[in-house]
């Protein structure tokens, strides 16, 4: 069975179709790459014919440039310019072509944000996006995957929860793509171009559509980026005028880096994935007694480590996969260090479901942690009207009631796709009834990102009660 393609819509018209021509030209918009070496999460890039806005958006890719081999998927938002949407739309098709190569859809899209509809027509001739394409494959190549999205009249609330489902560690950048003003003078433009800048850095949410065609998309962006305390770097700020056309009538574009507070986006080395996963491995190992094992303090650059954090640690075997430990905090009530240290030696030594491991089990085992957002409370008054709320892979869910405790990881739905039967597991957990209903009983929701050392692909379990 082949795998349906998104074949180019505009390659010839908005960028050279000859392979070689637009190889050369998104080589020299990208030059040589940034002298910066942090990498941001995300990237605000153009989307015009690349006679005009190509050095912009190169601006931004080069800045991606480092992280080449580390960033596995991109998730990719445009504005509809041909075909209505309601919300936003990810594509049918498995593959995305281009004159340069082909690039796969993210297998798991359908999975992570299921509430997504698809719309084949939305994408078939959407150019904010396929114009981006030939920046991902030279810049992060061929292997990384694409999670396309057209946004149509999405509140900037339906596109921060697609963000934040999809938002992973290191592994994935977002981009952005819009241009600025629309024909307007040259003079007018820049300043007009220049306001939207600053409300841009601002992480101001009420951008109009006359300022920014991506305006809806730069909204949620902003909601998430201000939740997370990103930082928004300005890298080019230009216009059709400054490029390659007339100046009675331009457009405006823009390029913005958005990076992790006190520079937890990755320095060019270990990741913030491959850092936490390390942390735990050598507090196992330190209070097994493994030989040569350390447990070194965070660096002084790592106030990230430093801040308040709850995490999950889960343990594998690494061949069966079989659990050998799970155990986690529900809130930050110490530093994320020292949590990913406490919950990591818990999990290998005081997880009842398993016997305790020695230093010989050691090099067998897969770490994972798993990064608890804030808890959110959450009111229903009936239980058929929680269920309504549970979406597959979404949310991580924690139910208490005078004094009995359960949470499910959002990994759990691997194992437990059906809300029904999850909740009905979910209440076993905690020590109640299934279809168990009390007026006083507290329900709380989360999200995850996920930090895991490479492994054999094993469902994952379901994890032990938090200790606390």
């Amino acid at each position: 069975m082949h795998a349906a393609v998104r074949a180019p819509a505009v390659a010839g018209t908005f960028y050279p179709g000859d392979p070689a021509t637009l190889r050369d030209a998104v080589d020299a918009f990208v030059g040589a790459g940034p002298a910066d070496p942090r990498v941001p999460k995300a990237l605000v890039v153009p989307h015009a014919g690349y006679v005009y806005s190509g050095p912009i958006a190169g601006s931004a890719y080069a800045t991606l440039r480092p992280a080449r081999g580390r960033i596995r998927r991109v998730v990719l938002l445009g504005p509809a310019h041909r075909v209505p949407v309601r919300g936003l739309a990810i594509p049918e098709a498995e593959v995305l072509a281009t004159p340069l190569g082909e690039l796969r859809v993210d297998e798991r899209l359908r999975e992570l944000v299921p509430w997504v509809p698809r719309n084949a027509l939305a994408h078939a001739y959407e150019h904010s996006l396929e114009v981006q394409l030939p920046f991902v494959l030279r810049v992060l190549g061929p292997d990384v995957t694409v999670a396309p999205f057209v946004v149509g009249d999405a509140s900037a609330d339906d596109v921060a929860r697609v963000l934040s489902a999809l938002w992973g560690g290191d592994e994935t950048v977002i981009l952005i793509s819009t241009d600025l003003s629309h024909y307007l003078p040259y003079e007018v433009a820049r300043r007009v171009d220049r306001d939207t800048a600053a409300r841009i850095v601002a992480h101001d949410v009420a951008l109009e559509g006359e300022r920014a065609c991506g305006a809806r998309a730069l909204a949620g962006l902003a909601l998430v980026a201000q939740a997370r305390e990103l930082e928004v770097v300005p890298l080019d700020l230009r216009t059709s005028g400054d490029t390659a056309g007339a100046r009675d009538e331009v457009v405006g574009y823009g390029a913005f880096a958005y990076y992790e507070p006190d520079h937890h986006a990755p320095i060019v080395g270990q990741t913030s994935s491959e850092r936490l996963t390390s942390i735990a491995r050598a507090a196992i190992e330190v209070a097994l007694g493994v030989p040569g094992a350390k447990l070194a303090p965070p660096r002084v650059e790592e106030a990230w480590l430093r801040a308040p954090g709850a995490v999950f640690v889960t343990l594998r075997d690494r061949e069966t996969g079989e659990l050998h430990g799970c155990t986690g905090s529900l809130e930050a009530r110490r530093t994320l260090y020292e949590d990913v240290c406490e919950n990591a030696v818990a999990a290998a030594l005081r997880d009842p479901r398993a016997p305790a491991i020695d230093a010989r089990d050691a090099p067998s085992l897969v770490v994972e942690v798993s990064e608890l957002s804030p808890l959110e409370r959450v009111y229903t008054r009936s239980r058929e009207a929680l269920l309504d709320l549970l979406v597959p892979f979404e949310h991580g869910w924690v139910l208490s009631w005078r004094g009995r405790r359960g949470t499910f990881l959002p990994q759990v739905w691997q194992s437990i796709p059906e809300p029904r039967m999850f909740l009905s597991e979910l209440e076993r957990k905690a020590g109640l009834a299934p279809g168990f209903w009390a007026p006083d009983l507290e329900i709380y929701r989360y999200r995850v990102t996920s930090h895991a050392e490479p492994h054999p692909d094993r469902p994952s379990p379901v994890p032990s009660r938090p200790r606390s």
